[in-house]
């Protein structure tokens, strides 16, 4: 059983490490074939995007005996060592937030390569720079150029009132690309996002976009053949430890970690980091992926711009989510998307046009982003967050009403003045992220498939019907009532609490509850 790892992400590590590696090659192949390609592929972090540019790197430096055994290694191709231009920005910290950074840390970059092969540069500019570099490296050979977490100046300063000025400073850096692709045998650049006016897109007309290229949908992360196949032995010696049934574990790991869907018809795949960590970590379920970065700066979009998750994954959104944006018009839905928080979940067609149901992926990015969303509004900490959700559906487990009533009580009493007050818009966040926090404990939807009633959860035995108003005085039981949203639930054999509450925002406190339990005629 070779040893597992999430964090080597050099090809060459992992191979001489006798480290497990699942064999993608296949894909490596499909791209090198043309004597001349470049492509462009945006993936959420911590999907393999690193060890896929060192994979090129090492297949381009003609390293042929590292991939034995693998799909590439049996394949006509010559194995020519190319001179290799790897620029990558995922170590790029806060010195580069300012344009003036950023320019000395693409120097830096040029200058760190240009060193490995012993050359001499005179422009002083960075594009100039790369361009100089690539004008050398070309009198022996066609040059290969990978660029991995090109966005990640952009992605670290999306709240910098200097973004713009970074963007132009990063966009003069890569039009050296267009410029000299006469001298490019291959080109390869990842991201985690795509955006307008970088020059990638708005210039590279040679640039190939396979982010949504269902030959490549699979390129990252795991299918439920590759994870059973590769991590066999693992999966049996967490049954044995877990005692727990093959048939009932599987689910459950893939409940957790699998559900991210990177073209409308293809196959789900799991999260890399987040098996790895699993079968690491004792066979413990828990938010691995997640931990590993937090979507602060999602965060503060959402709430700047009064996104509404709610309504977003209830109705069909048209293909244009998928498209790249500008930095100063940031959509939150498409970098939702592109980051991997949200995923495809269905295909629909609408206007002979596809459009696509979205949802989170799996529990693990569920669960966390709500509880981050949450934390966000409310400011109350996730060990808080957590312990409110379990009391609520205890509360609704064993039928205490008036356990479920105070809690909520307290719960948005608590909620500091200015989140409550400054837009009714919030609530409709903070409801959403209860609710799905509530169906990690019970079965809980934020709203019917019809979009009519607010939340609905399910216990064995007791269904609970909420309906949630802001500043109203009518009652919102009476509006369950004379809509009759308990109608599909009537031969459910079990009890039907009927819950109507207002909020008022200028207090912050539930101004009124009223509950009524549906008796059987």
């Amino acid at each position: 059983m070779k040893d597992l790892t999430s964090y080597t992400y050099s090809f060459e590590e992992l191979i001489r490490g006798q480290f497990l590696y699942v064999d993608k090659t296949k894909y490596i192949w499909n791209m090198i074939r043309p004597a001349t390609a470049g492509y462009f592929l945006s993936r959420p972090r911590r999907f393999g995007k690193s060890l896929t540019v060192s994979t090129l790197k090492a297949v381009f430096q003609g390293k042929k005996e590292l991939f034995k055994g693998l799909a590439v290694y049996d394949k006509p191709y010559d194995w020519k060592p190319y001179p290799v231009i790897h620029l990558s920005f995922g170590d790029l910290d806060a010195s580069a937030n300012t344009p003036l950074g950023l320019r000395a840390y693409l120097l830096s970059k040029v200058n760190r390569v240009a060193t490995e092969f012993s050359v001499e540069l005179s422009e002083k500019e960075p594009g100039l720079r790369l361009g100089e570099l690539m004008d050398i490296l070309y009198r022996k050979s066609s040059v290969v150029v990978l660029v991995d977490e090109y966005d990640k100046p952009i992605l670290n300063n999306i709240s910098n009132p200097q973004i713009e000025a970074i963007r132009d400073e990063l966009k003069g850096f890569f039009s050296v690309l267009k410029d000299r692709n006469d001298k490019e045998r291959f080109l390869f650049v990842t991201g985690v996002s795509k955006f307008c006016h970088v020059s990638l897109f708005s210039e590279l007309n040679n640039l190939t976009d396979i982010t949504m290229n269902r030959d490549y949908a699979t390129m990252f992360g795991y299918t439920q053949e590759e994870f059973e196949a590769y991590f066999a032995d693992r999966i049996d010696s967490a049954c044995k430890q877990l005692n727990t049934p093959r048939e009932e574990l599987l689910p459950e790991i893939k409940a957790w970690y699998d559900g991210y869907r990177f073209e409308e018809e293809s196959e789900t795949v799991y999260n890399p980091v987040s098996l790895a960590q699993f079968f690491t970590n004792s066979y413990k379920f828990n938010n691995y992926w997640f931990s590993t970065g937090t979507p602060s700066f999602l965060i503060e979009l959402i709430k700047k711009t009064r996104f509404d998750f709610e309504d977003v994954l209830s109705r069909p959104v048209s293909a244009v989510a998928f498209e790249a944006f500008e930095v100063d018009k940031i959509d939150p839905l498409s970098l939702l998307l592109q980051t991997g928080y949200l995923t495809i979940r269905s295909l629909e067609s609408k206007f002979n046009m596809p459009w696509f149901r979205l949802d989170f992926p799996n529990r693990e990015v569920s669960v966390s982003f709500n509880t981050y969303l949450l934390n966000a509004y409310v400011e109350k900490s996730r060990s808080d967050i957590t312990n409110f959700c379990e009391l609520l559906a205890d509360s609704m487990v064993n039928g205490q009403i008036d356990q479920l009533h105070k809690a909520l009580e307290v719960f948005f009493a608590g909620i500091p003045y200015d989140v409550h007050h400054k837009d009714e818009s919030n609530f409709q966040n903070i409801f959403f992220a209860i609710f799905r926090l509530l169906g990690y404990y019970i079965k809980a939807e934020s709203r019917t498939s019809d979009g009519r009633i607010d939340a609905i959860c399910e216990t064995d035995q007791w269904i609970y019907l909420f309906e949630f108003k802001l500043n109203h005085e009518d009652s919102a039981l009476e509006q369950i009532k004379e809509k009759e949203y308990f109608k599909p639930y009537l031969f459910s054999n079990k009890r039907i609490m009927l819950i109507g509450v207002n909020f008022d925002t200028d207090t912050g406190k539930l101004s009124d509850w009223k509950n009524e339990e549906l008796q059987e005629d």
